[in-house]
């Protein structure tokens, strides 16, 4: 499994920048099929929801009006400091395509204080909203005297356009339709993601032809190149992702995930994790519980039957300090834990492109 990135039979080296969006930040990996894993370019970096916080909020000193144009991208702290910005009694101005960063209802971001418009004061600052900033990482690299690979694969957390009801029961009933139609983590990594995953499509707008996928499989599919969850990949393993924002846990065998549940990290604790975790791999951890909890949600296939295996429990993500007393196995795959979503990503759009990968 460890050797699974060594790419035969092509003249060239296979280079793909694989960007993995969290809350808090943007963990890049330029992948280079010529070079070690160890000797790729890797940088970890405040993400663009954070960028456009700061700049609404440093507008927010200056009394200045804003201007949101660009397209849907991640909320969380630009969201925040819109909201703080108004709150202050400065003006907010958004195109359609940007405001539904806040929210998929445009009369719910009317309702937060947002006047949408196509053409904003001449005073306003302008500010763009997008997952990825391509030009930025080509002048970052260039630097350096690192040439932008031809190839992207990025991964967002989507909760998919839902302009009534919940998001969240939204978005994990298009989790739960993947987990019953046979789990193959390769069907979550897109080069034509569905109309309602909109924030997967605003990144192709930036990037077209990039592969995309949601940040908590991105990170599952990256765990399986651990050395020690490898090991146990035909037995099957609980691996949970503690990001920034989301907690992410799946039961997994190969290349299936049979289960999984997600909930929001500042709602968990180490007690509820140990919980969560146990009564997945029972099957025991109702859907209901989970989303009145203000989580997403839990669902497990019903011809799971874990008998003796899916014992082994491996835990990544920058927040997984919170298992700390737990024993889980803490996976750093090629020695990395914060790339652990690029890995996934770059294993993912190998196989999208069904490039001559040798499985040693």
């Amino acid at each position: 499994m460890l050797d699974y990135f060594q790419v035969e039979g092509m003249d060239q080296s296979i280079r793909i920048l694989a960007v993995d969006v969290g809350a808090g930040t943007q963990d890049i990996l330029l992948y280079d099929s010529g070079q070690p894993m160890e000797n790729c370019v890797k940088l970890v970096l405040p993400s663009q929801t954070v960028v456009v916080g700061r700049k609404i909020l440093r507008a927010l000193e200056l009394g200045k009006d804003v201007f949101l144009t660009g397209d849907v991208m991640g909320g969380g702290a630009c969201a925040r400091a819109a909201k703080r910005h108004i709150e202050a009694g400065l003006k907010t101005y958004a195109t359609e395509r940007a405001a539904r960063t806040f929210y998929d209802s445009l009369d719910r971001v009317r309702h937060m204080g947002v006047e949408i418009t196509s053409r904003p004061p001449e005073d306003a600052v302008t500010i763009e909203m997008k997952d990825i900033d391509a030009e930025a990482l080509r002048q970052a690299l260039e630097l350096f005297e690192v040439e932008m690979p031809p190839r992207f694969a990025v991964a967002v957390q989507d909760h998919g356009e839902c302009v009534d009801g919940s998001n969240r029961e939204f978005r994990f009933k298009h989790l739960r339709e993947f987990a019953q139609a046979g789990g193959n983590i390769r069907d979550l990594a897109f080069v034509d993601p569905p109309a309602y995953l909109t924030r997967m499509r605003s990144v192709q707008g930036f990037l077209p032809g990039c592969v995309v996928m949601d940040t908590g499989p991105a990170a599952i599919w990256g765990a399986l190149f651990d050395a020690e969850v490898a090991a146990h990949g035909d037995d099957g393993a609980i691996i949970v992702n503690v990001g920034n924002a989301h907690t992410f846990g799946a039961l997994v065998q190969g290349k299936r995930i049979w289960g999984l549940f997600e909930h929001h990290t500042g709602d968990m604790t180490p007690a509820k994790l140990a919980d969560y975790v146990r009564r997945l791999r029972l099957s025991a951890l109702p859907h209901e519980e989970v989303l009145a909890d203000g989580g997403h949600g839990a669902y497990v296939h019903p011809d799971f039957d874990p008998g003796r295996a899916f014992t082994f429990v491996s835990i990544t993500g920058p927040n997984r300090g919170m298992a700390k007393e737990l024993g889980y196995h803490a996976a750093a795959p090629f020695g990395d834990m914060m790339l652990t979503g690029c890995f996934g990503l770059v294993a993912a759009s190998l196989e999208v492109e069904r490039l001559p990968v040798v499985l040693r």
